[in-house]
């Protein structure tokens, strides 16, 4: 049911295999990052997608699309996922692509959230999963959880307190937008059968 894009370390998709949620392919932007190993420990099928073999974005977002529709994927988590993906990836997968951000959104979208963050000087932040849509962190927000910005925090440690937050609240929300998913098939499955009945 669920393809993991990603693009480093993977440690959002070790919480999600840590869940015991079923994981069924994970796609990486990169080759030989520590994510792929996860997947692999855990004997999920991977694949690398880097950008230079392919003649655009859009060549590479539909092959990528394709990939994870073969192996069963109807709920893609964008866990680390360093691109944008383009529309006829999102197309494939309306609403049912989600990410994780480590910050409040609105607040602070982009690559570099906790350097945003601890620049801004704020007293919070926090970490927020959301749909992906085709801008930058710009998607309706699942849920948010906050965090304190604490008087002589670096980079390392917010980032540390973020990712803990993170690694408990991916899996939860996950968890719960595939209950939706099954509860809405049986109400289909319930509703033909009654059709045919009738």
């Amino acid at each position: 049911m669920i393809g993991v894009l990603v693009s480093g370390e993977g440690t959002n998709l070790q919480a999600l295999i840590d869940a015991g949620l079923p994981v069924l392919a994970v796609a990486s932007s990169k080759p030989g990052v520590r994510a792929l190993e996860r997947a692999e420990r855990a004997g999920i099928r991977s694949a690398t997608f880097p950008l230079e073999e392919y003649l655009d974005r859009d060549a590479r977002d539909e092959a990528m699309a394709g990939w994870l529709e073969g192996n069963s994927v109807s709920l893609v988590v964008c866990a680390g996922y360093m691109q944008l993906l383009r529309p006829c990836f999102l197309d494939r997968f309306p609403r049912r692509v989600v990410n994780v951000h480590p910050a409040l959104l609105p607040a602070f979208p982009g690559a570099h959230p906790v350097e945003d963050t601890l620049a801004a000087g704020v007293l919070e932040t926090g970490a927020t999963v959301h749909l992906v849509d085709e801008g930058v962190d710009t998607g309706p927000v699942l849920r948010q959880e906050k965090a304190p910005v604490l008087p002589g925090d670096t980079v390392e440690t917010l980032r540390s307190r973020v990712q803990a937050l993170e690694h408990r609240l991916l899996p939860e929300v996950v968890r719960e937008l595939i209950g939706e998913a099954r509860t809405s098939a049986s109400s289909l499955t319930v509703v033909s059968r009654k059709a045919r009945g009738s």
